[in-house]
């Protein structure tokens, strides 16, 4: 773990490996031990820095909700990057992070390369749910300060949306559990008002701007983010897709191998020759005009494709409302392994 000191406030950072730089970025009431599991494996082949959001982990937690905005926290992970010579980088978030690697990737174009979002959402579309959450963010921050930590875990673990994580060893399980209890009561509360869904400006409508490759995670069993994510799928000039079986929200940890194996490949083709030899000057001005897709997906509107050997399949579509659509766009949507609203979890 070693600390740098971005804008007044202290990120810590776990850095390991070498070659094409891959910043991981975790969810709420986690930190950058969260990806642990995935650490060996990822560091064979890229230069791996893990960062700890401000109230998380390691970081900073400012007392002022200021210093955990997304528009901050984003100028900011630029920076470090700058400073490690590290940009560009492949961004991985979940679920929070996710919305962070998300608003970076289209405000910060040239400092990412690729993109990989697990479980996350562009934010709320509408005023009106954006204060409606707003509204419930602060509630729950209150309680976290005026409660402690250990109540507000207890309830946290408790939520339908991590439901799948009952099925990790009791180890894993009380690994998580001391992660979560390790962030401070106040650095969650202001995360929650600094960066919750309620805070953040929504991201909808400019998804089409977006021209990073980029690969959308969700747990097959996370159903609430599988229609978000087959929306936002719909509103990106190309992405991939991924639908993985047997797991909910937190698909890193619920099925490592599977995730592990979905964003390997992913990186893999978004590593083309073509963009390899550019510079960087030249990648920002690709980034900026909009013209280059560095990957087309291989499976057609309506298909499924297996991971395991390949081979597409007729998606049996059984909902007409447009939402549980497959995306358009030629976006392809795949389920791994072998196993054939617009709002948002707070994580």
């Amino acid at each position: 773990m070693s600390y740098e000191t971005v804008n007044g406030l202290r990120y810590a950072i776990d850095e390991a490996g070498a070659g094409e730089p891959l910043l991981l970025l975790h969810g709420f009431t986690g930190s950058a031990a969260t990806w642990r599991g995935l650490w060996p494996r990822l560091a064979e082949r890229f230069r791996v820095i893990a960062v700890d959001l401000p109230g998380h982990g390691g970081s900073d937690a400012p007392v002022d909700p200021a210093g955990y905005t997304i528009n901050r926290v984003a100028a900011d992970l630029v920076a470090l990057l700058e400073s490690r010579a590290a940009r560009p980088a492949h961004w991985l978030g979940y679920s929070m992070g996710g919305r962070l690697a998300l608003y970076a990737a289209l405000h910060h174009p040239h400092a990412v390369r690729s993109l990989i979002l697990e479980s996350a959402s562009p934010g709320l579309a509408t005023a009106a749910g954006r204060e409606q959450r707003r509204v419930a963010d602060e509630a729950l921050a209150a309680r976290i300060e005026r409660d402690g930590m250990a109540r507000f875990v207890d309830e946290w673990e408790q939520l339908p949306l991590f439901a799948g994580l009952s099925r990790l060893p009791a180890e894993a399980q009380a690994q998580l559990r001391r992660q979560r209890l390790a962030n401070s009561a106040t650095g969650l509360a202001n995360s929650l008002r600094g960066m919750g869904t309620g805070a953040q400006p929504s991201l909808w409508a400019r998804l089409p701007e977006l021209v990073a490759p980029t690969l959308l995670v969700v747990g097959a069993e996370d159903d609430k983010f599988v229609n978000i994510n087959r929306r936002m799928a719909t509103g990106l000039p190309a992405a991939d897709l991924r639908l993985v079986p047997h797991a909910g929200h937190t698909v890193h940890l619920e099925q490592p191998e599977a995730f592990l194996a979905t964003i390997l490949d992913f990186l893999d083709r978004s590593l083309q020759p073509e963009w390899q030899h550019l510079t960087e000057g030249e990648q920002e001005g690709e980034d900026q005009r909009g013209q280059r897709h560095l990957f087309k997906p291989g499976v057609e509107r309506g298909q499924v494709c297996g991971a395991a050997d390949g081979q597409a399949i007729a998606h049996q579509q059984g909902h007409g409302q447009q939402e549980e659509e497959l995306p358009e766009r030629g976006v392809a949507e795949q389920h791994v392994g072998r196993g054939a609203d617009d709002g948002e979890g707070q994580e």
